[in-house]
This record gives structure tokens, C-alpha cells and sequence, in this order.
């Protein structure tokens, strides 16, 4: 697959998640005055909650892999903020794949800081590219931050792309149902550990 159909397969991931993200708010904040508007809610919240822990690991796991494959295969050098956007979603795997299994609201909550801290630096990446003279210190001047090695869409470049995958996992940590998978147990020993997580 070449680096042109690369970008524009993770462009349309990013798009997808970016809609799906303000779908979500849409509907969180509408839901509040209108009736109608928070069934619907209810009614998605209902069938993406079980599956939205598999699918923020799923959105860890492709953003991860795109990174290695800009890097890897497209030989796109890293910045020192594309490094620290690495630095957050990279652990993000593995951190969302016991919050997954566990299925803990504590786990939960806990995890959704993470993706939030990265979204911060991918937005402070996205100024940096748009307007070249904040790029500070924090930057390598032979290898600048306000470098584009993509834009699709005329608007989506790589740490858009990391803003949306982290607002998406986010979003879709806010939206699990942290629900045991099991059925609660009558064994007194294996309710006690259900409630330890």
C-alpha cells in the first residue's frame, strides 16, 4: 500500500472519529432539553456502551500502527511533539486493554486523563503547524514542529489525525458500560473480588 493511500485511509478514520465525537456531544448536550433526543442517546449509549471499551483498544491500536508506519515505512522523522503524542498513546494499548477486561469505572475514568493529556498536545501541535511563530525551544530546529508531512481534506494533517483518535478513545471511555461481563456470582469470595476492581 503506498503512503498516499495510507494517509487517506487514516484521513477517513479521523473523519469517522471526528464525527463520531460530535455525534456523541450532539446528542450528550441536546439530550438535556429534549426528550427525544436523550431516548436516542440512551439508545446508542445502550449499544455502544458494551463495546466501547474493545473499541477505544481497537482506536489505540491504529493510531499506534499509523504512527510506526509514518515513521517505519514512509520515513517521516518525528518531532519532539509528535514524540510526546507518542510518549501518550503508545502505553495507551496496553493501559486500555486491562480497562477493557476489567471493566472497572474506576480503571475507566482513570484511563480517560490519559487520552485528554494527549489531545492536549496534539492541539498545541496543530496551533504550532497553523502558525509557525509559537514553535518554541521544545523543537528541533532542523527538524521543526510546524513541518506538514500530510494534509488531506485541507485540514487534516498527522496530529489532527492523533487529536481525533484521542478525542475518540476518550469519548468512547466516557460511553463504556463498566458493567462486569460476568453474571454476578451467589459465591460470596468471587462478589468480594467483583467489587475489589
Amino acid at each position: 500500500m503506498s503512503t498516499d493511500a495510507v494517509t487517506l485511509l487514516l484521513a477517513f478514520l479521523a473523519v469517522l472519529a471526528q464525527a463520531t465525537v460530535a455525534a456523541v456531544l450532539v446528542l450528550s448536550v441536546a439530550g438535556r432539553r429534549l426528550p427525544s433526543v436523550a431516548r436516542l442517546g440512551g439508545s446508542m449509549r445502550r449499544f455502544l456502551g458494551p463495546q466501547a471499551s474493545s473499541l477505544a483498544v481497537l482506536v489505540a491500536v491504529v493510531a499506534t500502527s499509523g504512527s510506526l508506519y509514518f515513521s517505519e515505512i514512509a520515513h517521516f522523522t518525528p518531532c519532539r511533539l509528535c514524540w510526546y503524542q507518542r510518549f501518550v498513546m503508545y502505553p495507551l494499548v496496553p493501559i486500555l486493554m486491562m480497562v477493557a477486561r476489567r471493566r472497572s469505572r474506576v480503571l475507566q475514568r482513570v484511563a480517560m486523563v490519559i487520552p485528554l493529556l494527549g489531545a492536549s498536545v496534539s492541539g498545541y501541535h496543530m496551533a504550532v503547524e497553523r502558525f509557525p511563530s509559537l514553535e518554541s525551544t521544545t523543537c528541533d530546529p532542523t527538524n521543526p514542529c510546524s513541518l506538514i508531512w500530510v494534509e488531506r481534506f485541507g485540514y487534516l494533517t498527522i496530529p489532527t489525525m492523533a487529536l481525533s483518535a484521542f478525542l475518540l478513545i476518550a469519548t468512547l471511555l466516557w460511553v463504556a458500560d463498566p458493567a462486569p461481563i460476568d453474571p454476578p456470582s451467589d459465591d460470596p469470595v468471587v462478589a468480594l473480588k467483583g467489587t475489589v476492581s
